[in-house]
């Protein structure tokens, strides 16, 4: 069964385009299902993508379906029991022990984290994710950081990129305001 909980629509700030996604509780666990519209390099891009977590918001798996330009995209990403993660099928070593998935080209999966850890405010925590990269569409390891401000803040940290910022969250973990990437243009939930 599966009821459909929230959902948003984001512009995105850095390049032309929208990512819509819709939160929704199935059995067991949760749903993130979304599509990203975008240009990137000059070039088209859809992605549809999903993102499957347990009760205690622990990734299950995640897939990447459409397309960059002419070449059509497909990947899938699973995370077993022993917290072993495969990429189409092959094992991805540098991910090893991770729980969280963060997918590269939408704010989405930063609900996954904040959801996970449920952070008392003025906690904070590191929040070590399987980063699928894009373009690239690899898995590595990504170093971040959220401590909870009040009922609507946290301060996000990812040192690779040099991102530290102030996300604004919604009631339900989505984030609206990523600042210098994205921003919301509509939610219901």
């Amino acid at each position: 069964m599966t009821r459909a909980m929230a959902s948003i629509l984001w512009r995105r700030l850095d390049l032309d385009g929208h990512d819509a996604c819709m939160l929704s509780q199935i059995d067991g666990g949760y749903c993130l299902k979304g599509q990203a519209v975008f240009v990137q390099d000059g070039e088209p891009c859809c992605l549809a993508y999903e993102a499957i977590c347990d009760a205690g918001w622990r990734t299950r798996s995640a897939r990447v379906d459409g397309f960059l330009g002419t070449r059509g995209l497909h990947y899938a990403v699973e995370r077993d029991s022993g917290d072993r993660w495969t990429l189409n099928g092959e094992p991805q070593h540098g991910v090893a022990g991770l729980v969280d998935v963060d997918l590269g080209f939408t704010p989405a999966s930063n609900l996954l984290a904040i959801r996970r850890f449920g952070l008392a405010i003025g906690a904070a925590t590191l929040a070590p994710a399987a980063y699928l990269t894009f373009p690239e569409l690899a898995l590595m390891r990504l170093e971040q950081t959220y401590r909870r401000l009040d009922t609507t803040r946290y301060a996000y940290t990812a040192a690779m990129f040099g991102y530290d910022e102030v996300l604004d969250v919604s009631p339900h973990g989505f984030v609206v305001d990523y600042p210098g990437l994205w921003r919301a243009a509509a939610r219901s939930g």
